[in-house]
């Protein structure tokens, strides 16, 4: 049997079975696994980002090599850990459930650095069963279909009320949601949220618009999803 020691000759000094760290950060890799699958299957309608998946089974393991270097200072440990976070915030885009993935990897990680492997399985086939199943039933996702319109009229066009029968025909509600002027004031180009009526022809739809707003450019696209808690 093996042991790290730290190279600081201090009180603070601790010494780390082999054994219990090379199980600690297998058990991190292999719950970090399970993560990342239930991260790409709970919701198979959107693509997955193939690093980010990498990511998830990578951090509990780092996360629980950290924690065994830096030892019982669990202020240091939280630190570290909120680091962690601002960093994922900061790096690239995600949405509210990609951020809840990146704590639940660090939990995970937290539980084996500790050495708390039964722990760390408790909570990986709990929560990550509950966030399967809340993911992949659409908890809380809107049953009507949403969109973000964006039409061009004329600067002679009252766009307040140019819309108004078409989006009672074909709409359950509108939002505005921006208004700018393009082409040197010449055109005005609004931006709105849309929640389209169900069974409805949306080639109609933007027909209908085209004949009010001149046969000028029209966009219909899906609704952005917020990118933050």
């Amino acid at each position: 049997m093996f042991e790290f020691k730290s190279i600081f000759n201090t009180e603070t000094s601790s010494m780390i079975a082999g054994d219990d760290a090379l199980i600690c950060i297998s058990a991190a890799l292999v719950l970090g696994f399970i993560v990342s699958l239930v991260y790409i299957f709970s919701d198979r309608k959107k693509s997955h980002s193939a690093s980010f998946a990498i990511t998830l089974i990578l951090v509990p393991a780092i996360t629980a090599s950290i924690i065994m270097i830096i030892g019982s200072d669990m202020v240091r440990a939280i630190s570290l850990g909120g680091v962690f976070a601002l960093v994922r915030f900061r790096s690239i885009p995600g949405d509210s459930k990609d951020i809840s993935s990146v704590f639940f990897s660090m939990a995970i990680g937290l539980a084996c650095g500790m050495g708390q492997v039964k722990l760390a399985v408790v909570i990986t086939l709990l929560i990550g069963a509950i966030f399967f199943v809340l993911v992949r039933f659409g908890f809380a996702k809107h049953k009507s279909i949403r969109r973000e319109l964006k039409i061009t009229i004329p600067e002679d066009l009252n766009y307040s009320d140019a819309f108004d029968d078409v989006f009672n025909e074909f709409t359950d509600r509108v939002e505005v949601v921006k208004v700018k002027t393009v082409n040197l004031g010449t055109l005005y180009k609004i931006t709105y949220n849309i929640t389209l009526k169900k069974g409805i022809d949306e080639k109609k739809f933007i027909d209908s618009l085209r004949c009010r707003n001149g046969n000028l450019s029209i966009s219909l696209g899906l609704l952005p999803e917020k990118e933050s808690l």
